[in-house]
């Protein structure tokens, strides 16, 4: 990967945090919010892989746990784990997989929301369960997939099709 795709990458992950903690974080669409800079960063991750991912995943989570003034680290260790197991999944199978990217999407929103639930109630934060799993995440998975296939598309064309570089792994067997 050259430096100036690690740039764009960069770039396409700073501005959708900014568009995250500025816009979206307002939006309440059927109870949910969509999620752009996860989603973005899935998309990122997937076609760069696992480390970039992770180190995407740690940009982005510090951005958005400084411009909440949160528990620092919190967002960014979520995050860094997202872009890395997004990045295994896309190393490890077909990137040009139709389904990939919204199976992704998905799996990830789920894990995602519970495991910054069971942190949050690990830190002593108080929150419901009921609205977090029940009226909440239903809405914003589907957000999530929705905006999904048109980030997927953005950032296809803002980043090469194969990363440079970082081969992809063949399974033996």
């Amino acid at each position: 990967m050259t430096a100036y795709d690690a740039f764009k990458s960069g770039a396409l992950v700073f501005v959708a945090a900014v568009v995250q903690v500025s816009i979206l974080s307002q939006l309440v669409v059927l109870g949910g919010t969509p999620d752009l800079l996860l989603v973005t960063l899935l998309a990122v991750a997937m076609m760069r892989g696992a480390l970039f991912g992770a180190g995407a995943g740690f940009f982005a989570g510090l951005i958005v746990d400084t411009a909440y003034l949160q528990t620092l680290g919190l967002t960014s260790l979520l995050l860094t784990l997202a872009g890395y197991w997004t990045g295994r999944y896309g190393e490890t199978t077909g990137r040009d997989r139709v389904h990939a990217p919204l199976l992704s999407v998905a799996v990830i929103t789920i894990l995602y929301t519970a495991s910054s639930f069971a942190l949050r109630f690990i830190l002593g934060e108080s929150s419901s369960g009921r609205v977090v799993f029940v009226e909440s995440l239903p809405p914003s998975m589907l957000l999530n997939v929705l905006i999904a296939s048109v980030v997927f598309a953005i950032c296809r064309r803002a980043l090469p099709s194969e990363p440079t570089g970082t081969p992809e792994v063949r399974l033996i067997g």
